[in-house]
Formats: C-alpha cells, structure tokens, sequence
C-alpha cells in the first residue's frame, strides 16, 4: 500500500458465510464498514422463509482513514485479505458506495442480484437513468423473461449489478 493512498473505502474478503460477523466485530472496533444485504426467500421442505443475505458474496467494504485501521481491520476475526487486482487494492469510491445504498433503499427496485462474471456479454444498448436514485449512472439494459433489467458496473471491484428497473426511469440510447 502506497503512502497517501490510504484513506477511502477499500473491499474486505472474508471466510464464507462470515460476513455478518465481520461486518459487527469492525463496528465494534470503531472502524466503518458497510455490508449491503438484500431480502431473499429460503425454502425448506416444511416452511418458507424471508433471510438478509449479502449482496456480494464474501465481500464487506471498510472505510479506511489510517494506516493503523487498514491493518485492524484485517485482524478481525473472519477477515482474510483486501480484494487487490495486481499490486493495487480495489479502493472504492464514496460515490460507488452512495449508489450502492440507493439502490438497496429505493422501493422501486427488486430483483437484484449481482453477476460477478468478468466476461459480461456486451449485449443490449447503452442507458442512462434520468429518473429515481439511481439518477445520472449510465447502464447496460438487457431483456430477461419480457422484464427490462439492467446491469450497472462498478469498475472499481469488478462486479455487477442486475436488478429490475421501471422503464420510464430511463432517457433514450446513450450517445456512443
């Protein structure tokens, strides 16, 4: 980690199924941490059940301010490492994770799910939404089961995220 780059919101990989965890013991350590969850039914053979899961698997983002914090962090218990891409650290901006908790509050939104293929078919046209919290971000629309959804990078970590999205929050194609 480079001098002078410390500060920012940085992604925390940690044991499978550990992410709740985690997400409360850096709380309690003061540091600030972020754990999007998203409503799921699970179904047993006796009962239905509506559970918070995480949005991105395995993944907890921290905020980072010192030197000091970024390594407490990866002490706690269930954390193994920062998610890196080469020799630099996936660092998020405040904007991404601002998006991020938009799309998690807005009513209007369901269906999300996120696509953490790489490779993500360049299929449907480019969009960007003028209309709701997700205002001014640019999109990839797709047609699923007669539903418009789309897909909204986050290049910073290299995901996706497809969720359902009512038609008129959109503007027309997006100039190429």
């Amino acid at each position: 980690m480079r001098q002078g780059t410390i500060n920012g919101w940085y992604v925390l990989y940690v044991k499978s199924r550990h992410e709740k965890k985690v997400h409360e013991l850096l709380i309690e350590s003061s540091i600030e941490s972020f754990l999007p969850l998203i409503k799921t039914t699970r179904k047993w053979s006796d009962r239905k059940k509506v559970i918070l899961k995480p949005l991105f698997p395995s993944y907890v983002f921290v905020k980072i301010t010192s030197s000091l914090d970024f390594y407490k962090a990866l002490s706690v218990y269930g954390a193994s490492a920062y998610i890196s891409f080469g020799v630099e650290y996936a660092n998020v901006r405040d904007e991404e994770i601002d998006k991020i908790k938009l799309l998690l509050d807005s009513e209007h939104v369901s269906n999300i799910a996120v696509n953490a293929d790489k490779n993500v078919p360049v299929l449907g046209e480019s969009r960007k939404i003028n209309h709701g919290p997700l205002k001014g971000l640019e999109c990839e629309i797709l047609n699923v089961n007669n539903k418009n959804r789309l897909i909204v990078r986050i290049d910073s970590i290299r995901q996706s995220i497809i969720a359902t999205v009512p038609l008129h929050y959109f503007q027309d194609k997006v100039p190429v």
